[in-house]
């Protein structure tokens, strides 16, 4: 048995022990009484709306029904830690080799989110706003540990926001990896600006990191002959890892994240504009960089041989992968439970979701084994990305509360304000917690229309400079990296980190200004 076959029947275990624990709950009604406390809270916010369109005073939102100080500054240090951490040590020499072990990811996610537990435990003694299954206040404990603070602060961290967030992740990881294309078209600029092209779209429908995972290693295949690919492999970046993930919440982190936090299924297509402008003159710069300038650069014999090794394309894994990835699709849209199903008054069960994306990747993983050999199927990356956003989820709390009483003195009132903002710290930092941070400083500066709480201008900002600026740099968002270690492996030789700045500062930042100017006035 190999190790990808053993782990392959490990995760088969998991899910269906997850499968079966799940339909114990059901059974003794636990997840139908936290859904239906979040209807009734739904109705009872309902009713104040109407209260207040008649001119009666409505019900203060729990949040302003008692004065909360947000933790001190010096708590956005263990969130800050973490993410110097992921930006610094794979490239400390001498560490870098240490960071590389997921295990060793999470002694330094797993201390830092610990320090922030402490924190809440022993040292804050004011109210903090529950967000599972419903909103509620934690009060203090009125003398000795704060055991109700530490455990509503982990609920909103892990039971609330982070297992929705890796369950679907996981779920577009695996079921991409049963999908497998193959052959060896001729390397031609219009060849590889099809591949982009197809790439922006797919990364908005299976995410950034299926998308990118799908297609990296045909890319490659393709322009195997050639000698100068490198040039390709940081478009493939700029486009299907980033700029084409704005249109679905499925499409990156960051506006999945907005989904959990209220933002609406389908709003993120109203992106489109930016989405079409920035993607259709990168794959314009990218076919007129290589067709002028690269391509006319390979030896005569490379082209020849490119010419003459071709094998046409063929899929293998689509059955029942592609049905499968429309169910994941499906199950985020339809089965939330904050909202009734399809116009009836039923609201989907608490983690219906979540269990039916894992039911989707049991059938898959059943399915296609000698495709996943033959990709080189492992759940690496995904470990890599749990491990991390395991601390990144607890240790932005505190961040998140900070930001919610003191937002509105940042000095961030424009789109442009909050774009750059936004996207300056994706640049550096990883792109979800990003917008997270900034969303909320939105949300607290107020106004209309509002779309879950925050400015409809400002969330676009949010969003755009989130999802669009992750491309700045290698750690700007996790696909990045995978994709360079890829290309690496296929022996691409790729730019530094450095050398990577340089090509995304001269292409992408009068792309975002252009966006600024047109989009964000």
């Amino acid at each position: 048995m190999t190790v990808e076959t053993d782990s392959n029947n490990r995760t088969v275990f998991v899910l269906i022990v997850i499968l079966v624990a799940y339909l114990a709950a059901a059974i003794a009604g636990r997840p139908q009484r936290a859904t239906a406390r979040i209807a009734a809270q739904q109705q009872d916010a309902l009713g104040s709306a109407k209260e207040g369109a008649t001119g009666a005073r409505p019900h203060e939102p729990l949040a302003s029904k008692e004065g909360r100080d947000c933790p001190p500054l010096w708590m956005v240090l263990p969130f800050a830690g973490l993410l110097v951490a992921i930006a610094i040590l794979p490239l400390t020499p001498g560490l870098s080799h240490w960071w590389d072990s997921n295990l060793h990811k999470l002694y330094v996610a797993g201390g830092l989110s610990l320090s922030t537990l402490a924190y809440y435990l022993l040292f804050h003694h004011q109210s903090v706003l529950g967000h599972w299954p419903v909103e509620y206040l934690s009060l203090p404990a009125a003398g000795g540990p704060n055991w109700d603070l530490m455990t509503t602060v982990l609920c909103n961290a892990i039971v609330n926001e982070y297992l929705p967030f890796i369950v679907l992740l996981f779920s577009l990881y695996t079921i991409t990896g049963g999908i497998r294309i193959e052959g060896d078209l001729p390397a031609h600029s219009l060849t590889n600006t099809a591949f982009l092209g197809i790439g922006a779209v797919l990364a908005s429908l299976i995410g950034t990191t299926g998308a990118s995972m799908l297609l990296i290693r045909p890319l490659l295949e393709t322009n195997s002959e050639r000698k100068h690919v490198k040039h390709t492999v940081v478009i493939f970046i700029f486009v299907v890892c980033n700029c084409g993930g704005c249109l679905l919440p499925l499409g990156d982190p960051p506006l999945f994240l907005g989904y959990l936090f209220g933002v609406p299924f389908l709003w993120t297509l109203k992106l489109w504009p930016a989405w079409l402008l920035v993607n259709g003159l990168l794959l314009t710069i990218y076919f007129v960089w290589d067709h002028f300038w690269y391509y006319p650069k390979e030896a005569v014999r490379d082209i020849q041989c490119d010419e003459s090794n071709v094998r046409p394309m063929r899929f293998r894994g689509l059955w029942p992968n592609v049905p499968l990835l429309v169910g994941v699709i499906a199950s985020v849209a339809l089965l939330d439970p904050g909202k009734p199903f399809l116009g009836t008054n039923w609201h989907p069960w608490v983690y219906l979701r979540e269990v039916v994306q894992c039911g989707l990747v049991l059938v898959s993983l059943w399915n296609g084994v000698s495709v996943r050999r033959d990709n080189g199927f492992n759940y690496a990356a995904i470990l890599e990305v749990a491990v991390l956003f395991l601390g990144i989820f607890i240790c932005m709390q505190s961040p998140l509360e900070i930001l919610h009483v003191e937002g509105a003195s940042l000095g961030l009132a424009t789109s442009a304000h909050f774009f750059w903002a936004s996207g300056s710290l994706s640049s550096v930092l990883d792109n979800a917690p990003t917008y997270a941070v900034y969303f909320e400083t939105a949300r607290s500066l107020g106004g209309q229309p509002a779309i879950a709480g925050v400015q409809e201008k400002l969330l676009a900002a949010v969003s755009l400079g989130s999802v669009f600026m992750g491309a700045m740099t290698y750690i700007g968002n996790g696909p990045n990296f995978m994709v360079k270690a890829i290309a690496e492996q296929s022996g691409v030789a790729m730019l530094t980190f450095f050398g990577y700045i340089a090509y995304s500062v001269a292409i992408l930042l009068p792309i975002f200004t252009l966006v600024t100017v047109i989009f964000l006035r």
